[in-house]
C-alpha cells in the first residue's frame, strides 16, 4: 500500500516537472521577440486588425499622432515622401490618429482612412484612434512622453497633432519633435539616416 502512495508521488512529481519544462521555451521565445519595451504594445490598425509594434523590430520607426483637419495636416504629404524614399531602408512611419487639440480629428477611422489615401495617397501604416495624452492617454504614448531621448527633446505630453518621436533599431526613443519640424527637414532627416546607419 505504501509503496503504491509512494510510486504514485514520484509519477506526480515527474508529471509536474516536465510540464514545467516543456514551458520554458515558450516563454523565453515569446519574450526573445522584440525584448524592447515598446515591441511588447499591442494596438488595431485603422481597419480594426490587432497589430504586434514587435513586427517593427529591429526597424526605425517615426511615430506621428495626426489629424485631419489642422494647420499641419499637409504634413502627411512630407511623411509619405520619407515612407517611399527610407521603407527599404528599413524605416517605418506609423499614424496614430487623435481628437486631443481642437477636436481636429473627429471622424471615423473609415473617413480617416479615406481623408488619407485620397488626399496623400498614404500607404504608411496607419491605426485606429487613440488618445495621446490626458487622463486616458493610450499606454503606448505614456511611454514615448515618459522617455528621454538621448539625442533631442525630453519627457513632457505631447504639445499638440503632429508631434514626431523617433525610435531606434534597438527599440529606444532618440528622439521627439515639435509639429513645426517638417518630416522632410533637415532636422529629422538627419537623425532618421543616422538611426538606419546603425545597426539592429
Amino acid at each position: 500500500m505504501n509503496k503504491r502512495i509512494v510510486c504514485l508521488l514520484s509519477v506526480s512529481v515527474l508529471g509536474v516537472c516536465t510540464s514545467c519544462k516543456q514551458k520554458v521555451p515558450e516563454t523565453t521565445g515569446s519574450s526573445a521577440a522584440g525584448s524592447s519595451p515598446i515591441h511588447q504594445f499591442e494596438l488595431n490598425d485603422i481597419d480594426g486588425v490587432p497589430v504586434k509594434l514587435a513586427a517593427y523590430s529591429g526597424k526605425v520607426l517615426l511615430l506621428v499622432n495626426v489629424a485631419s483637419k489642422c494647420g499641419y495636416t499637409p504634413q502627411y504629404a512630407g511623411l509619405q515622401q520619407l515612407h517611399e524614399k527610407y521603407q527599404a531602408d528599413g524605416l517605418v512611419v506609423l499614424g496614430f490618429p487623435a481628437n486631443n487639440f481642437g477636436s481636429q480629428e473627429p471622424g471615423t477611422e473609415e473617413q480617416i482612412k479615406d481623408f488619407c489615401t485620397t488626399n496623400y495617397n498614404v500607404t504608411f501604416p496607419m491605426f485606429a484612434k487613440i488618445s495621446v495624452k490626458g487622463d486616458d492617454i493610450h499606454p503606448l504614448y505614456k511611454f514615448l512622453t515618459e522617455a528621454a531621448p538621448a539625442h533631442t527633446g525630453s519627457p513632457g505630453p505631447v504639445t499638440w497633432n503632429f508631434n514626431k518621436f523617433l525610435v531606434g533599431r534597438d527599440g529606444n526613443v532618440i528622439g521627439r519633435y515639435d509639429s513645426k519640424v517638417e518630416p522632410l527637414g533637415a532636422e529629422l532627416v538627419d537623425e532618421i539616416e543616422k538611426a538606419l546607419a546603425e545597426a539592429s
